[in-house]
Protein backbone atom coordinates (compact mmCIF):
# COMPACT_ATOMS: atom_id res chain seq x y z
CA UNK A 1 0.00 0.00 0.00
CA UNK A 2 1.23 3.35 -1.00
CA UNK A 3 1.36 6.77 1.56
CA UNK A 4 -1.18 9.19 0.62
CA UNK A 5 -0.04 12.53 1.48
CA UNK A 6 -2.86 15.09 2.93
CA UNK A 7 -2.24 18.88 2.58
CA UNK A 8 -5.54 19.64 4.83
CA UNK A 9 -6.71 22.33 7.33
CA UNK A 10 -8.81 23.96 4.77
CA UNK A 11 -10.92 23.75 7.08
CA UNK A 12 -10.36 20.93 9.23
CA UNK A 13 -14.05 19.89 9.13
CA UNK A 14 -13.93 18.30 5.72
CA UNK A 15 -10.48 17.01 6.23
CA UNK A 16 -11.77 14.60 8.88
CA UNK A 17 -14.44 13.66 5.98
CA UNK A 18 -11.59 12.98 4.04
CA UNK A 19 -9.53 10.91 6.95
CA UNK A 20 -12.61 8.64 7.56
CA UNK A 21 -13.55 8.01 4.04
CA UNK A 22 -10.16 7.08 3.10
CA UNK A 23 -10.43 4.51 5.98
CA UNK A 24 -13.51 3.22 4.91
CA UNK A 25 -12.67 2.39 1.42
CA UNK A 26 -9.73 0.68 2.74
CA UNK A 27 -11.54 -1.60 5.24
CA UNK A 28 -13.93 -2.24 2.66
CA UNK A 29 -11.38 -3.22 -0.48
CA UNK A 30 -9.13 -5.04 2.38
CA UNK A 31 -11.21 -5.88 5.48
CA UNK A 32 -10.38 -6.96 8.90
CA UNK A 33 -8.76 -3.93 9.98
CA UNK A 34 -6.95 -2.61 7.71
CA UNK A 35 -6.52 1.45 7.24
CA UNK A 36 -5.05 3.26 5.08
CA UNK A 37 -1.16 4.55 4.99
CA UNK A 38 -1.21 8.19 4.91
CA UNK A 39 0.35 11.91 6.75
CA UNK A 40 -1.80 14.90 7.32
CA UNK A 41 0.02 18.17 7.33
CA UNK A 42 -3.19 20.35 8.71
CA UNK A 43 -2.26 24.15 7.73
CA UNK A 44 -3.55 27.15 9.71
CA UNK A 45 -6.82 28.23 8.13
CA UNK A 46 -6.67 32.08 8.98
CA UNK A 47 -3.50 32.67 7.34
CA UNK A 48 -4.65 30.83 4.14
CA UNK A 49 -8.20 32.65 4.28
CA UNK A 50 -6.38 35.68 4.71
CA UNK A 51 -4.16 34.65 1.53
CA UNK A 52 -7.34 34.41 0.01
CA UNK A 53 -9.13 37.67 0.73
CA UNK A 54 -6.18 39.68 -0.43
CA UNK A 55 -5.80 38.06 -3.38
CA UNK A 56 -2.07 37.17 -2.65
CA UNK A 57 -1.60 33.68 -4.32
CA UNK A 58 1.89 33.52 -4.13
CA UNK A 59 1.99 33.25 -0.71
CA UNK A 60 -0.82 30.86 -0.45
CA UNK A 61 0.88 28.27 -3.07
CA UNK A 62 4.25 28.75 -0.63
CA UNK A 63 2.38 27.84 2.12
CA UNK A 64 0.81 25.14 0.28
CA UNK A 65 4.44 24.00 -1.31
CA UNK A 66 6.05 23.70 1.75
CA UNK A 67 3.63 21.71 3.56
CA UNK A 68 3.72 19.20 -0.16
CA UNK A 69 7.42 18.88 0.37
CA UNK A 70 7.79 17.98 3.99
CA UNK A 71 5.33 15.26 3.00
CA UNK A 72 6.82 13.98 0.61
CA UNK A 73 10.30 14.37 2.72
CA UNK A 74 7.75 12.30 5.04
CA UNK A 75 7.53 9.21 2.38
CA UNK A 76 4.48 10.53 0.81
CA UNK A 77 3.68 8.57 -2.51
CA UNK A 78 1.42 11.44 -3.39
CA UNK A 79 -0.47 14.52 -2.62
CA UNK A 80 -3.81 15.55 -2.15
CA UNK A 81 -5.04 19.12 -1.51
CA UNK A 82 -8.06 18.81 0.67
CA UNK A 83 -10.51 21.63 -0.75
CA UNK A 84 -11.28 22.74 -4.53
CA UNK A 85 -10.36 26.23 -3.95
CA UNK A 86 -7.00 25.81 -3.24
CA UNK A 87 -6.30 24.09 -6.67
CA UNK A 88 -6.63 27.56 -7.98
CA UNK A 89 -2.32 27.30 -7.24
CA UNK A 90 -2.44 23.15 -7.40
CA UNK A 91 0.82 23.74 -10.02
CA UNK A 92 2.72 25.62 -8.01
CA UNK A 93 2.19 22.81 -5.63
CA UNK A 94 2.51 19.89 -7.90
CA UNK A 95 5.94 21.57 -9.18
CA UNK A 96 7.40 21.73 -5.61
CA UNK A 97 7.53 18.18 -5.17
CA UNK A 98 8.15 14.88 -7.40
CA UNK A 99 5.87 12.72 -6.42
CA UNK A 100 2.06 13.52 -7.97
CA UNK A 101 -0.50 15.73 -7.14
CA UNK A 102 -4.31 14.19 -7.53
CA UNK A 103 -6.08 16.79 -9.15
CA UNK A 104 -9.67 17.27 -7.78
CA UNK A 105 -11.35 18.46 -10.37
CA UNK A 106 -9.66 15.96 -13.22
CA UNK A 107 -11.28 13.34 -10.78
CA UNK A 108 -14.82 14.64 -10.41
CA UNK A 109 -14.31 15.35 -14.34
CA UNK A 110 -13.82 11.93 -15.12
CA UNK A 111 -16.79 10.71 -12.67
CA UNK A 112 -19.05 13.10 -14.71
CA UNK A 113 -17.81 11.70 -17.91
CA UNK A 114 -18.26 8.04 -17.12
CA UNK A 115 -21.81 8.64 -16.38
CA UNK A 116 -22.39 10.79 -19.73
CA UNK A 117 -23.12 13.78 -18.54
CA UNK A 118 -22.00 17.28 -20.02
CA UNK A 119 -23.49 20.07 -18.89
CA UNK A 120 -23.33 20.12 -14.96
CA UNK A 121 -24.50 22.61 -12.13
CA UNK A 122 -21.87 23.23 -9.55
CA UNK A 123 -21.98 24.97 -5.97
CA UNK A 124 -18.78 26.13 -4.16
CA UNK A 125 -17.15 29.29 -3.10
CA UNK A 126 -17.09 32.44 -4.96
CA UNK A 127 -13.45 32.00 -5.90
CA UNK A 128 -14.25 28.40 -7.46
CA UNK A 129 -17.63 29.52 -9.21
CA UNK A 130 -16.52 33.02 -10.26
CA UNK A 131 -12.92 32.40 -11.28
CA UNK A 132 -11.66 30.13 -14.33
CA UNK A 133 -9.54 27.65 -12.73
CA UNK A 134 -11.62 25.23 -12.17
CA UNK A 135 -13.94 25.82 -14.59
CA UNK A 136 -11.93 25.91 -17.22
CA UNK A 137 -10.32 22.90 -16.49
CA UNK A 138 -13.46 21.05 -16.47
CA UNK A 139 -13.90 22.57 -19.98
CA UNK A 140 -10.69 21.14 -20.75
CA UNK A 141 -12.35 17.63 -20.03
CA UNK A 142 -15.55 18.74 -22.69
CA UNK A 143 -18.15 19.29 -19.66
CA UNK A 144 -19.87 22.59 -19.39
CA UNK A 145 -20.55 24.09 -15.82
CA UNK A 146 -23.41 26.40 -14.70
CA UNK A 147 -23.07 28.11 -11.49
CA UNK A 148 -25.76 30.11 -9.74
CA UNK A 149 -26.17 33.84 -9.98
CA UNK A 150 -24.61 36.82 -8.32
CA UNK A 151 -27.19 37.00 -5.29
CA UNK A 152 -26.88 33.18 -4.93
CA UNK A 153 -23.25 32.58 -5.43
CA UNK A 154 -22.86 34.96 -2.60
CA UNK A 155 -25.15 33.05 0.08
CA UNK A 156 -23.51 29.67 -1.11
CA UNK A 157 -20.14 31.08 -0.59
CA UNK A 158 -21.05 33.12 3.40
CA UNK A 159 -22.78 29.70 4.64
CA UNK A 160 -19.14 27.62 3.53
CA UNK A 161 -17.57 30.19 5.24
CA UNK A 162 -19.48 31.09 7.85
CA UNK A 163 -20.83 28.45 9.19
CA UNK A 164 -19.76 24.81 7.37
CA UNK A 165 -16.34 25.56 8.24
CA UNK A 166 -17.17 26.00 12.07
CA UNK A 167 -18.79 23.30 12.35
CA UNK A 168 -22.48 24.62 12.12
CA UNK A 169 -25.22 22.55 10.01
CA UNK A 170 -28.61 24.83 9.57
CA UNK A 171 -32.08 23.72 8.22
CA UNK A 172 -32.41 26.92 6.58
CA UNK A 173 -29.46 26.55 4.76
CA UNK A 174 -29.86 23.85 3.71
CA UNK A 175 -33.37 24.96 2.18
CA UNK A 176 -31.29 27.73 0.52
CA UNK A 177 -28.66 25.05 -1.08
CA UNK A 178 -31.40 23.08 -2.31
CA UNK A 179 -33.90 26.43 -3.62
CA UNK A 180 -30.14 27.51 -5.50
CA UNK A 181 -29.25 23.94 -7.36
CA UNK A 182 -33.03 23.15 -8.12
CA UNK A 183 -32.39 26.56 -9.99
CA UNK A 184 -29.60 25.22 -11.53
CA UNK A 185 -31.40 22.25 -12.73
CA UNK A 186 -34.42 24.77 -14.03
CA UNK A 187 -31.14 26.07 -15.93
CA UNK A 188 -30.51 22.73 -17.76
CA UNK A 189 -28.01 20.90 -15.32
CA UNK A 190 -27.39 17.74 -15.95
CA UNK A 191 -25.58 16.56 -12.77
CA UNK A 192 -24.31 18.59 -9.47
CA UNK A 193 -20.82 19.35 -8.41
CA UNK A 194 -20.67 20.14 -4.69
CA UNK A 195 -16.90 21.86 -5.80
CA UNK A 196 -16.06 22.62 -1.80
CA UNK A 197 -15.33 19.74 0.25
CA UNK A 198 -17.21 21.41 3.00
CA UNK A 199 -20.67 20.89 0.97
CA UNK A 200 -20.82 17.67 1.57
CA UNK A 201 -21.67 18.03 5.51
CA UNK A 202 -24.79 19.99 5.00
CA UNK A 203 -26.56 18.45 1.89
CA UNK A 204 -26.47 14.91 0.05
CA UNK A 205 -28.16 13.31 -3.17
CA UNK A 206 -31.14 13.44 -1.26
CA UNK A 207 -31.48 17.07 -1.54
CA UNK A 208 -31.57 17.72 -5.35
CA UNK A 209 -33.04 15.32 -8.20
CA UNK A 210 -29.89 15.04 -10.71
CA UNK A 211 -26.55 12.87 -9.97
CA UNK A 212 -24.68 14.61 -7.21
CA UNK A 213 -20.54 13.89 -7.87
CA UNK A 214 -19.17 14.76 -4.14
CA UNK A 215 -15.73 15.81 -4.87
CA UNK A 216 -14.52 15.12 -1.36
CA UNK A 217 -15.36 11.41 -1.70
CA UNK A 218 -14.17 11.07 -5.36
CA UNK A 219 -10.56 12.40 -4.36
CA UNK A 220 -10.64 10.30 -1.42
CA UNK A 221 -11.71 7.87 -3.36
CA UNK A 222 -9.23 8.13 -6.02
CA UNK A 223 -6.28 8.40 -3.47
CA UNK A 224 -7.11 4.80 -2.58
CA UNK A 225 -6.86 3.49 -6.05
CA UNK A 226 -3.79 5.12 -6.29
CA UNK A 227 -2.41 3.70 -2.86
CA UNK A 228 -3.62 0.17 -3.75
CA UNK A 229 -3.27 -0.45 -7.76
CA UNK A 230 -0.74 -2.62 -8.28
Amino acid sequence: MKTIGLIGGMSWESTAVYYRIINELVREKLGDLHSARCLLHSVNFQEVVDCQKAGDWERAAAILAESAQGLERAGADCILICTNTMHKIADEVASAVNIPLLHIADVTAAKILAQGKRTVGMVATQYTMEQDFYIERMKQHGIEVIVPEADDRATVHNIIFGELCAGQIKESSREQYRRIMQKLVDRGAEGMIFGCTEITLLVSQDDVVVPIFDTTYLHAEEAIRFALEG
